[in-house]
C-alpha cells in the first residue's frame, strides 16, 4: 500500500473519531433511564456507574504506555472490542451486578481508548511532513466529536419515539443501534488505521507500569508547591461531583416532569443534540470568566431542579451545556499557563484523574439523596458544588494580575508562583 498523504491521514482520523463517538451519542439520552427501567434505584445506579470512574482512575496512567509498547492499532482495536462487549452486555443486563460489569468494561474501554488515535494522527502526519500543521486536524476532531454525539443523540430520540420493537423495549432500541455502530467502528479501525511504526515490546510496557506511581508523585509534588495549581485542580473535584446533575440526574428529572421515561428519552435525544451543539460555543476569558461560568452553571442546574414542565427544564439544560462548553477551554488554558516543560502532561492527567473519583462519589451520594429526598433536592446539592468552585479561581486571577503588573515594570529577579521545570 502506498504511503498516505497528510490529507488522507487527517480524513481517516476524522472518520474514525466520528465513528468512535457516534455510539456514545446514542447511549447518553437513554442509559440512566434504562437502568431505572430495569429496577435499579438511584443509589444503585450511582454505585454501578462509579465502577467506570474507579477503573479509569486505576488504568489512566499505566495504559498510557500500552500504545508505545504494543502499537496504537492493536490497543485501539482491543479498546473497541471491549466497548463492543460492554454494549452487547448492556442489551441483556437486568441486574445490579451485570450493569456494574457493563460500567466496569466501559472504564477499561475509556482507559485504553484515551489518546492512541490522536497520537497516531500526529505521528503519522509528522512522518509524512515534519512541518505539517497537525493542529488543524485536532481542532476539527473536536468539532467532529460534538457533531457525532449530537447526531447519535438525535437518532436515539427518534428510535425511542418509534416505540418498542417486538420484545425489545423503546429504551433498548438505541442500545442495539449503538452495538451495530460500534461494530462498524471496529471494522473501520481494522481497515483505515495503518501503522508502520514498530512496537517497542514488553519492556516498554513494564517500564510504563513502573513509571506510573512516580509520574503521579511528581505531578502531586507540583500541586504542593503551587497554590494556583492546587486550586485549579480542586475546581475539577467540584466539577466532577456536580456534573452528575446534568449527565445522570437530568434524564430522571425530565421523566418526572413528563410523566413517562419513554417520552423523556424521546425528548432528550433532540435536546441533547441542541445541547452539544451549544456546548461548542466558547466565550469570555481568563480566571474571572471561568469563575463566573461556574456560578452560572450552578444556576442552570437549579433551574433544571425547580422549573416546572419539560420546556423550562430543557431550556435550563441547553444553557447548562453552553456554559459547560465555554468553561472547558478557559479552565484548561489556566492550567497550561501554570506549568512549563515535561510535567505539563502529568499535571493535565492529574486534573483529569481527580474528576473520576469525584464523579463516582457524586453519583453515589447524589443518587442516595435522590432516593431519600427526591431528584430535585439531589440536583440542588450538585448545583451548590458547581458554584462553590468559583472562588477557587481567585489564586489564578491574582497570579495573572501580578504577572501583568510585572510585565509593565522594569525587569527584575523574583520568585514566581507558577511552576517552571
Amino acid at each position: 500500500m502506498s504511503e498516505l498523504s497528510v490529507r488522507q491521514i487527517r480524513r481517516r482520523f476524522l472518520i474514525l473519531h466520528g465513528l468512535r463517538w457516534l455510539p456514545t451519542g446514542l447511549l447518553m439520552p437513554v442509559v440512566i433511564l434504562l437502568m431505572q427501567e430495569r429496577g435499579l434505584t438511584l443509589t444503585q445506579i450511582g454505585l454501578a456507574a462509579a465502577a467506570q470512574g474507579v477503573v479509569v482512575l486505576a488504568l489512566e496512567l499505566p495504559t498510557g504506555g500500552f500504545a508505545d509498547a504494543l502499537g496504537r492499532r492493536p490497543v485501539l482495536v482491543a479498546a473497541s472490542v471491549v466497548g463492543l462487549v460492554s454494549m452487547g452486555l448492556l442489551v441483556l443486563a437486568d441486574s445490579f451486578v451485570l450493569l456494574t460489569a457493563v460500567w466496569a468494561l466501559q472504564g477499561v474501554f475509556r482507559a485504553l481508548d484515551s489518546g492512541p488515535l490522536e497520537s497516531w494522527y500526529v505521528d503519522s502526519t509528522l512522518a509524512v511532513d515534519p512541518d505539517a500543521a497537525y493542529e488543524k486536524g485536532l481542532g476539527q476532531g473536536g468539532t467532529v466529536l460534538g457533531l457525532s454525539i449530537a447526531a447519535g443523540a438525535l437518532l436515539s430520540g427518534g428510535l425511542v419515539a418509534l416505540g418498542p420493537l417486538g420484545p425489545v423495549s423503546a429504551l433498548t432500541t438505541p442500545v442495539l443501534a449503538a452495538v451495530g455502530l460500534q461494530g462498524v467502528s471496529l471494522l473501520a479501525l481494522l481497515t483505515l488505521l495503518v501503522e508502520r511504526r514498530p512496537a517497542r515490546g514488553p519492556g516498554a510496557l513494564w517500564a510504563s507500569v513502573r513509571a506510573a506511581p512516580r509520574m503521579v508523585g511528581e505531578a502531586f509534588g507540583l500541586l504542593r508547591r503551587s497554590r494556583v495549581l492546587l486550586a485549579l485542580v480542586a475546581v475539577e473535584l467540584f466539577w466532577g461531583f456536580g456534573m452528575v446533575t446534568f449527565e445522570s440526574l437530568l434524564p430522571i428529572r425530565l421523566a418526572e416532569v413528563t410523566g413517562a421515561a419513554d417520552r423523556a428519552a424521546a425528548l432528550l435525544g433532540p435536546a441533547s443534540t441542541i445541547a452539544w451543539l451549544a456546548s461548542a460555543a466558547g466565550w469570555l476569558g481568563a480566571a474571572p470568566g471561568a469563575a463566573l461560568l461556574r456560578i452560572v452553571q450552578g444556576g442552570t442546574v437549579v433551574g433544571m431542579a425547580l422549573l416546572a414542565g419539560p420546556v423550562g427544564v430543557l431550556i435550563a439544560f441547553f444553557v447548562c451545556y453552553a456554559v459547560h462548553g465555554a468553561s472547558n477551554p478557559l479552565h484548561m488554558g489556566l492550567l497550561h499557563r501554570q506549568v512549563d516543560g515535561p510535567y505539563r502532561t502529568s499535571v493535565i492527567s492529574v486534573n483529569s484523574m481527580v474528576a473520576m473519583p469525584a464523579g463516582a462519589l457524586g453519583g453515589v451520594l447524589l443518587g442516595f439523596i435522590g432516593d431519600r429526598a427526591g431528584v430535585s433536592t439531589a440536583m440542588l446539592v450538585g448545583a451548590v458544588a458547581l458554584a462553590v468552585a468559583a472562588p477557587l479561581y481567585l489564586p489564578a486571577w491574582r497570579a495573572g494580575r501580578r504577572s501583568a503588573s510585572a510585565d509593565n515594570q522594569p525587569k527584575r529577579t523574583e520568585v514566581s508562583e507558577n511552576v517552571s521545570v
